[in-house]
């Protein structure tokens, strides 16, 4: 008999945890072995349990899943993560991406999708869903770029939690870093993106799909 492929389900709502892990325990595939509710705890349990794939959303209270992703693979740089998110948009898909995570899987294409993504990832492989697919074969043939996608991971992570509202020093706080650096990754943010106000971030964030209006 094959060893289950070992997994542990990151996301902020228990309803989505709790949905996730039925559809995987009717396969005998899988074996979900710790869930997790924050890119915090995520992060440590990883270390504890180091399992085969991690499932992990992006928006979560505090650390988001992206900085939960940069600080997973710095320190164990083998790790399979797989996205599961409602973020249909290529700015998060190719922060993702970027910083190493193996697959990018919308939430409402549930079903086979998730069952071959994870066996894909748990491989070293990369799934992509194909709506996100797609859009980056377009983005590629049009050779469009949005210089959203010129950010790196830090400061993408710090123009979502701007745009979400949160004031420099919780921003420090959150991400573990000092608020004058903060100040600086804002600085660079708003020349990168040709933005010079608060709501001009903001809607920038909108038309981006980094927030909801």
């Amino acid at each position: 008999m094959s060893k289950k492929v070992t997994i542990v389900l990151v996301d902020d709502h228990a309803v989505v945890r709790a949905g996730v892990r039925r559809l995987l325990e009717q396969e005998a595939l899988f074996d979900v072995i710790g869930e997790a509710e924050s890119g915090e705890k995520a992060y440590h349990m990883f270390g504890e349990l180091k399992p085969d794939v991690m499932v992990m959303d992006l928006s979560m209270p505090g650390m988001g899943g992206l900085e939960a992703i940069r600080r997973i693979l710095m320190r164990h740089e083998r790790a399979r993560i797989l996205v599961l998110t409602m973020h249909e948009d290529l700015s998060f898909a190719n922060q993702a991406l970027k910083l190493g995570a193996k697959g990018y899987l919308i939430k409402n294409t549930l079903g086979d999708d998730l069952v071959k993504s994870i066996q894909t990832v748990s491989r070293g492989e990369v799934f992509l869903s194909d709506e996100i697919a797609k859009k980056m074969a377009m983005q590629s043939i049009s050779g469009e770029q949005d210089p959203i996608h010129e950010l790196s991971a830090r400061e993408f992570e710090i123009f979502r939690l701007l745009a979400e509202g949160l004031e420099i020093d919780a921003i420090a706080t959150t991400l573990n870093i000092s608020s004058k650096t903060v100040s600086n990754y804002q600085t660079m943010i708003k020349q990168k993106l040709n933005i010079n106000t608060p709501v001009e971030l903001i809607r920038y964030a909108i038309k981006a799909g980094v927030i909801k209006n």
